[in-house]
């Protein structure tokens, strides 16, 4: 891990509360939770001059949306990213799909769900209950799109939209 992603993620708070979605109280008592790891990390993102994505969830906090960019060349290539709060939560972390990607890089599962097995699943269950959602952006899904967008770019496989 570099110096830039462990001070990153040294700025992300982390989550006390093992519960998932069928956890009542103890569930929105980690949703409150992840909502402040959300924004710390995307106010050290703005403060860092890294701002990289924005997200939303439904009114129980199961289902997640929002959008994902990333910047080549100076172009910015912009993708929708979604994912459910699996029911073994926080146990399982949840699966990030970029859908519009699906079907193009070998490194994504069915539905454009990224692969994150070999690298981000360990550390993940070395860190339950701690890690939450800003910690599957900032460890997970941030380097899975540095490596395989400006690969798709140089392929032709993606355009940016105009």
């Amino acid at each position: 891990m570099d110096e830039t992603t462990k001070s990153s993620l040294k700025a992300i708070p982390l989550c006390k509360t093992k519960a998932g979605p069928r956890d009542g109280d103890l569930w929105m008592e980690r949703l409150k939770a992840k909502y402040e790891a959300i924004i710390a990390a995307v106010q050290n993102n703005k403060t860092s001059d890294r701002d990289w994505f924005k997200l939303e969830a439904n009114e129980r906090g199961t289902k997640w949306f929002g959008k994902c960019w990333y910047f080549h060349n100076m172009v910015k290539y912009e993708f929708d990213v979604e994912f459910d709060i699996p029911i073994t939560y926080p146990v399982t972390a949840p699966e990030i799909a970029l859908p519009e990607l699906d079907g193009k890089t070998a490194k994504m599962y069915r539905g454009g769900k990224i692969c994150l097995s070999e690298h981000f699943k360990p550390l993940w269950a070395r860190n339950t209950p701690k890690f939450g959602i800003a910690h599957a952006f900032a460890l997970g899904l941030g380097p899975w799109m540095a490596v395989e967008i400006p690969d798709l770019i140089e392929k032709g496989i993606i355009q940016p939209k105009a």
